[in-house]
């Protein structure tokens, strides 16, 4: 019996770990990521994951920091992200900082490594096709504007924020 793939649109940290999370329970993923075609002017590489405000994923104190609790969950459950991020760490106090290339060659390594992922560079212009069963739409703030005014359509709303 073959499974179809899941479908992700972003290859940032949301997409990539998602990726990465249903590849290792055994679901084939379709990864779409628009960069290098398409680019941003915040992004400087074609990396998956690249970090392109701060380096920092903010306290990695588990013990009394809820994000720090939330960085060791993340470990529990084999974070992608969180295996890099510990592997490219540099010195930054209680913080978890990460050198970005680093980093972020190393996250989009292990997902062109893995069996079970297939990366497709394109843009997204609207929303995806009826034959794509399953959809995780995991773009943020540098969503291209034709897929950020298709949600917007979809959804209603005049305008959309990302955290």
């Amino acid at each position: 019996m073959s499974v179809s793939p899941v479908h992700i649109i972003g290859g940032g940290l949301a997409g990539s770990e998602a990726a990465w999370q249903l590849a290792q329970a055994g679901v084939p993923v379709v990864l779409h990521e628009m960069r290098p075609l398409r680019r941003t002017d915040a992004h400087q590489t074609d990396h998956l994951a690249e970090l392109v405000c701060s380096n920092s994923f903010r306290s990695d104190d588990a013990e009394y920091n809820a994000v720090g609790v939330l960085h060791a969950e993340l470990r529990q459950a084999g974070s992608l992200i969180f295996q890099a991020a510990d592997t490219h760490q540099v010195p930054a106090g209680g913080a978890l900082a990460v050198d970005r290339d680093g980093f972020s060659a190393a996250v989009t390594e292990a997902i062109n490594a893995h069996p079970l992922i297939t990366v497709e560079r394109g843009e997204i212009t609207g929303l995806p096709p009826a034959e794509w069963e399953d959809v995780i739409i995991a773009t943020g703030p540098l969503t291209s504007e034709p897929l950020a005014e298709a949600i917007r359509a979809l959804t209603g709303e005049e305008s959309l924020a990302f955290f």
